[in-house]
């Protein structure tokens, strides 16, 4: 499934390091395609020109504070990651927490990085999340494996795999969908790969393969998903200095 994307990525970090002014606008074209489509997703109504103009500190007329709020915070916690990536941190579950204070500022800070007290249900879906009561255990079964086995995995998988266990304990009461891509970019960008946008075009066929991984623990319809879209940034970085 990977030969492929090996073979772009070797490409790619043949030609390292970027012309810094490409690498620059290719940074910026990410970031505002994976602000847009991610908050699209969870109901953003603000369209990619919008976003970007309050990514620019803009305020767009007629649209809530809320939304305002999801562009600037997601900025930030992208920064947060890139922060991790630069210093070579391990993942931990405090991250985690910190990502999700970035996700939801200012939206909600009662809940900013603390598991769920409540039962949520994903509308649409088939798999319940976990009670209350087991998030903590949960988490903590996913960091050992993210520690042990994950390790052993190729970082598209490891990536996809960390989005999948991650959004179906749903651990906070609002923000997991983003706080998921967050980490699936994470350890994309950790790896030398460019982070990836999942497109809201694509919800239907993202929600559904993710669904499917809960219910069954067969997660190689989302695997095949996010591979997909590791190719497609790994093509618009070697289209942009080929």
């Amino acid at each position: 499934m990977f030969e492929q994307i090996n073979r772009k990525k070797e490409s790619l970090d043949t030609l390292r390091p970027l012309p810094k002014y490409t690498l620059k606008s290719l940074r910026e074209k990410l970031l505002l395609e994976w602000t847009y489509n991610t908050n699209a997703i969870e109901g953003n109504t603000l369209t990619m020109n919008e976003t970007k103009v309050v990514l620019e500190g803009i305020t767009v007329g007629g649209k809530t504070m809320r939304e305002h709020l999801e562009v600037i915070n997601h900025r930030d916690a992208i920064a947060y990651v890139e922060d991790i990536v630069q210093k070579g941190e391990q993942l931990t579950e405090w991250q985690i927490k910190n990502l999700h204070r970035l996700v939801l500022k200012g939206i909600d800070d009662d809940y900013t990085g603390v598991y769920r007290d409540q039962q949520v249900f994903i509308a649409g879906a088939k798999h319940t999340p976990p009670a209350p009561y087991l998030i903590k255990e949960q988490m903590e079964q996913l960091m050992k494996w993210y520690d042990i086995e994950a390790q052993k995995l190729h970082p598209v998988e490891r990536g996809a795999m960390l989005h999948a266990i991650f959004v179906g304990i749903h651990p906070f009461i609002d923000g997991n969908g983003r706080t998921s891509r967050l980490l699936l970019n994470l350890e994309l960008m950790k790896a030398g790969f460019p982070a990836v946008v999942i497109k809201v075009e694509n919800r239907l066929a993202y929600y559904e393969a993710l669904d499917k991984s809960h219910t069954t623990k067969d997660y190689r319809d989302f695997i095949q998903l996010i591979a997909k879209e590791v190719e497609d940034s790994l093509n618009l970085y070697l289209s942009a200095i080929s």
